[in-house]
């Protein structure tokens, strides 16, 4: 095995960059200073930058020995995302966000500066067979930024036979890191029901038709799908994060509106729940007299499910570059979301994790004011990210 540059003299200028993207945080599909970061510092090593795709997206493009543009070879893809969150941050370090109301809370700012990290080594050392398109993309956080890049092209511009991501991690220490074979993250759904009655005085509910028990009692029955519905040895989450009806205490309303999320690790599942909503929400409304109308909002995610053989050989990397005690190759799957499932549905590939905790203690959660990237995963993530590229050349095709 070749031996991979150190990453070591560069840390300091990565520390710096990721900072100031910290700084200065945007929300999905608003990336266009961060764009534009990215952008220069990938010129800055003599990159040719594609940008424009998703809207803010910015593609890069290494070569191995005797690569081109127009002779390839095997090619694979590295995912960052760049997008904030609507979050108002309140920690008090010197790089707190000074874009108020709008904060990096899930680290995208750190995925974002591993990946240029490791686009540095692999171009001071480029002695791999193969080419390796560095994707950067925009609107994870809810707007699907994976499929936005992909509508436009990603894959026919920059063909991959395999894709890999990575993302911190909170709740597992820093120098381990962990994958799956399988679903790691959970799909979504996004849905909203209102219940269509018929108001009136609250003195005389007999001459109305009252869609606040019934939005009540559909909220009840829904939760049957994940007792009663789901398989016990599967996994599915259903909330209700939203009811909103009426304007005073004395008038019964015409409507009640429902909102929630469904997250499951299957796609059966996820179908069974879609099918259940639909039919819950409608008979329980007819047997009190009131009509529902279910729909399913905009972005929904399919399971990030990662492919076997990725998975195990993201995981040899995981070992070689942390260490067999300290790599997880059969974590469990969390209930949150990720659009990178978009990109896996296309294409073969692995998505893993790596620790955010602190001294051996759990970090603050993702999407928490209080959350900041740990800055020690800048040279043991862009380590990874070379590491796999080389590896992954040295291996036969599939």
């Amino acid at each position: 095995m070749r031996s991979t540059p150190d990453i070591t003299p560069h840390l300091g200028t990565l520390l710096k960059f990721r900072r100031d993207l910290h700084a200065n945080p945007e929300l999905r599909y608003e990336e266009h200073r961060t764009g534009d970061k990215v952008a220069a510092y990938l010129a800055a090593l003599g990159l040719t930058v594609h940008r424009g795709l998703g809207q803010t997206g910015v593609v890069a493009s290494i070569y191995g020995k005797g690569r081109s543009k127009d002779n390839p070879g095997r090619s694979i893809g590295i995912r960052a995302d760049m997008d904030a969150l609507p979050v108002t941050e309140i920690n008090t370090f010197a790089h707190i966000s000074q874009n108020q109301g709008c904060m990096h809370a899930c680290g995208h700012d750190g995925h974002t500066t591993m990946l240029l990290g490791a686009a540095t080594t692999l171009v001071q050392q480029p002695d791999f067979d193969g080419s390796v398109h560095l994707i950067f993309q925009p609107g994870e956080e809810g707007g699907a930024g994976a499929k936005a890049m992909m509508d436009d092209g990603l894959f026919e511009k920059f063909p991959c036979e395999a894709v890999f991501a990575l993302h911190n991690w909170p709740s597992l220490p820093a120098g381990q890191m962990a994958v799956r074979v399988g679903p790691i993250m959970a799909s979504t759904l996004r849905f909203e029901i209102k219940v269509h009655g018929k108001g009136g005085h609250a003195a005389m509910p007999h001459t109305t038709l009252d869609p606040i028990p019934v939005a009540c009692a559909i909220v009840s029955q829904l939760q049957t799908l994940v007792s009663r519905s789901t398989d016990p040895l599967d996994s599915a989450v259903l909330t209700v994060g939203k009811i909103t009806s009426g304007t005073v205490e004395n008038i019964i309303p015409d409507e009640a509106v429902i909102a929630g999320t469904v997250r499951t690790l299957k796609k059966e599942t996820r179908e069974m729940f879609i099918a259940g909503l639909e039919r819950i929400s409608h008979h329980v409304a007819a047997a009190h007299q009131c009509q529902a109308e279910f729909t399913l909002r905009p972005g929904a995610y399919p399971n990030t499910t990662n492919h076997q053989r990725e998975a195990l050989f993201m995981a040899e990397v995981m070992r070689e570059a942390v260490g067999d005690a300290n790599t997880h190759d059969d974590v469990l799957p969390a209930m949150t979301s990720e659009d990178f499932g978009f990109m896996l549905e296309a294409v073969p590939g692995a998505y893993g994790w790596i620790g955010n905790g602190v001294d051996g203690q759990p970090g603050v959660s993702l999407h928490n004011p209080a959350y900041d990237f740990n800055d020690d995963n800048l040279g043991r993530g862009s380590r990874f990210w070379d590491l796999l590229v080389r590896r992954y050349f040295e291996q036969p095709a599939a």
